[in-house]
Order: structure tokens, then C-alpha cells, then sequence
């Protein structure tokens, strides 16, 4: 039994997708991020640096592993699954992986800051992340044009990079005129294991962002732990 640590965010829903898709056994547990739960001394005892998600795999001797990338690769690494055998197919998963990590996380999460989030409007900013955003969605549809997934077979690189993509429209990033990754983002969605894990819990405001209640609420909510110094 896994323990899986998590809330409404992409880096949240990379874990709660492998673990539907690899159909391992979890329980989950919610934390409020706008009471600042992953900051508290028992959280911190399982990810030193309190932020969401975190697993603790009940079978392997309470092991913690803690930061979505390294999480992801544990689970496919324990089964066997979502991760090609081979040297060079590895490799190809990891430099997706780390595409995501080092790239779309990064900068659909500055964007989401300045677009949504910051109590002031700083254009500049906000043109800058959405601009490189949008560059990097090139990059993944020119890729995508010759590969029906990132790395070869479905993997754990597509669960990464989809479980942000799949928000560009809350970080004010639009996929038009991307034909290759809006079939790929249909695709995946359409997966049973990854419907059922982008509920757990449910964020549908991120993907769609069409609900200005839910939106409002949502953005401020995140404004909150802006202006405390919390993090996700």
C-alpha cells in the first residue's frame, strides 16, 4: 500500500495517473495547502522541503520518496512499467522528464503567478512566461508531429508533461494552431486511468478555467499562500 501525500495541483495529478495507470493500491490524503498543511512538522518529516506530492510505499519499509519526477520514476522503476528496459529508451524518458521538471513546470507555474495570481498586473512578466510557455508547446508539437507519444510507448514522460499541458488554459496559454499536441492532449485525456487520477482530488477549474466563481475562489486561495510565503 502506498501513502500518497497530494493536492489539486499538476504536480499532484503526475502521481495519483501512475498510480491508477500502474493499478498499485494508495490511499490519499488531501492536504490544505492554504492552511499551509505541507509546512507542518509531520509533513516535513517526509518531505524536508514540505511541498506536495510525497509517497510513502507501506511495502518497501515506509520508504518516503518525496518530488514528482523522482516519485514517478520509483513507481516505474518498482514495476517495471511506464519506463522502457533499455539504455537509450531510458534516456529518452528522462530527457522528457526533465523537459518538464526544468521547463513547462517551471514556467507555466511563473505564469500562472502573474497571470492569475499576483495581486498587481506586470505585463511584461506576464508576456515573458506565457511567450516561453508557448514556445516550449512548439517544441512539443514538433515533436509530436513524427511520435504518437514523447518517448516511444506511453510513459511516465507523458504523464508528466500532460498533467501540466493539459492546464494552458489557466495559465492563459491557448494550443491553436498545435495540431500534434492537441491530439495528444485529446488522446491521453481520453484514457481511463487518467480521467480517474486527475480526480484525485479534482481540479477541473485548471483544465477548463470557465467557471469565474470557481476560478476566483481558486485563484484566491493561491494569492493567499503568495502573500504568506507559502508554497506548493
Amino acid at each position: 500500500m502506498i501513502d500518497l501525500y497530494t493536492a489539486a495541483t499538476p504536480n499532484g495529478h503526475k502521481i495519483s495517473i501512475a498510480l491508477e495507470e500502474l493499478a498499485l493500491p494508495y490511499r490519499l490524503h488531501v492536504l490544505d495547502l492554504g492552511k499551509a498543511e505541507q509546512k507542518e512538522p509531520w509533513f516535513t518529516a517526509i518531505n524536508p522541503n514540505g511541498r506536495i506530492p510525497a509517497i510513502v510505499d507501506r511495502a518497501n519499509g515506509d520508504f518516503a520518496v518525496f518530488e514528482s519526477g523522482a516519485i514517478l520514476l520509483y513507481l516505474a522503476e518498482q514495476t517495471g512499467r511506464l519506463m522502457p528496459h533499455d539504455a537509450k529508451g531510458r534516456s529518452l524518458v528522462m530527457q522528457w522528464l526533465m523537459f518538464q521538471m526544468g521547463g513547462i513546470g517551471p514556467m507555466m507555474g511563473q505564469a500562472n503567478v502573474f497571470y492569475r495570481y499576483f495581486p498587481e498586473t506586470i505585463q511584461p512578466a506576464i508576456d515573458r512566461y506565457q511567450g516561453e510557455c508557448r514556445r516550449l508547446f512548439k517544441v512539443l508539437d514538433t515533436h509530436l508531429a513524427g511520435h504518437e507519444f514523447l518517448a516511444g510507448d506511453y510513459s511516465i514522460a507523458d504523464i508528466a508533461n500532460w498533467a501540466w499541458v493539459r492546464t494552458h488554459r489557466w495559465s492563459g496559454v491557448e494550443t491553436e494552431g498545435l495540431p500534434h499536441l492537441q491530439r495528444w492532449i485529446r488522446q491521453i485525456r481520453a484514457r481511463p486511468a487518467v480521467q480517474r487520477g486527475i480526480e484525485q482530488p479534482p481540479s477541473a477549474v485548471l483544465e477548463r478555467a470557465d467557471s469565474a466563481e470557481k476560478t476566483e475562489q481558486f485563484a484566491a486561495e493561491a494569492r493567499k499562500m503568495l502573500e504568506t510565503g507559502q508554497s506548493r
